[in-house]
């Protein structure tokens, strides 16, 4: 009797990122450049000192597909990190999409930066529409269950923090527009300053010693640091100058009375 062969398991039927869109012309809240810039300071600024870069994947709009049973639905999400999936380190293996059926671990954290467009739905203000896809805030809240999520308002300077309490996010109070995650031993908050040649108050991480810094911040302050170097080594070459031409200047007046400076050595 003809025995049908096992089925094959999900991970092999299912659609994989490189069957799914990765972006959809159309959609509000595409990314600007305020998008660009900010998404770039918080993913170089994202350095958890009990994470290595191998431990943890940072992404910014990149389409996350979430739900297995409908294979087409997915949310952009502004920046997100995932723990315990490291970023590609080959250009050939880059994401063409966060597949959660494929990559097995849900976000940890996702920041939204507020548009005009997206503004009732980042703040979990639109209900689901029939027949639609669930909206942003049931997807982070009750389908995947991120434990932290942020919204920046660059209009108006205003930062937002939910915090994953049982089934609902709960708002964390924010009284200096910064706060700390244990978990990562980093914080996030806002920050005056000029980043890519463009000055405002942007999100970014901190460190229990301050700000973390941009790569240009730690070539300013190597250039710093050998500008130092190089005044304190010509203060000491002058110094040593200075000192040869008091023993010239000592040994001359000692030749000018007859005494030979050589002989009193």
């Amino acid at each position: 009797m003809y025995q049908p062969d096992p089925p094959r398991p999900p991970q092999e039927t299912m659609p994989t990122m490189y069957d799914l869109p990765s972006e959809l012309v159309g959609e509000s809240g595409l990314p600007d450049e305020f998008h660009c810039i900010q998404a770039d300071l918080l993913s170089e600024t994202c350095q958890p000192p009990n994470y290595s870069s191998e431990e943890i994947l940072v992404a910014s709009d990149l389409n996350l597909y979430y739900d297995p049973r409908h294979t087409l639905w997915y949310k952009r999400p502004d920046w997100y990190m995932v723990l315990g999936i490291p970023n590609a380190d080959r250009q050939q293996d880059l994401r063409l999409s966060y597949v959660i059926w494929q990559e097995g671990v849900d976000p940890f954290l996702v920041v939204e930066l507020l548009s005009p467009g997206t503004e009732q739905e980042d703040l979990g203000q639109t209900l689901r529409e029939v027949n639609k896809p669930p909206t942003k805030w049931e997807v982070y809240e009750q389908i995947l269950r991120i434990p932290y999520y942020i919204v920046y308002d660059r209009y108006e300077n205003y930062l937002r923090a939910f915090r994953l309490n049982g089934t609902r996010y709960e708002a964390i109070p924010l009284p200096e527009n910064r706060f700390w995650l244990q978990e990562l031993e980093l914080g996030l908050g806002l920050w005056q300053g000029t980043y890519q040649k463009t000055t405002g108050l942007w999100l970014r991480w901190y460190n229990t010693t301050g700000w973390v810094l941009t790569l240009a911040e730690k070539a300013e302050q190597e250039r710093q640091r050998a500008e130092q170097e190089r005044q304190r080594a010509e203060q000491e070459r002058q110094r040593a100058e200075q000192e040869r031409q008091r023993a010239e200047r000592l040994a001359e007046y000692l030749r000018s009375q007859g005494i030979d400076p050589d002989s009193l050595s």
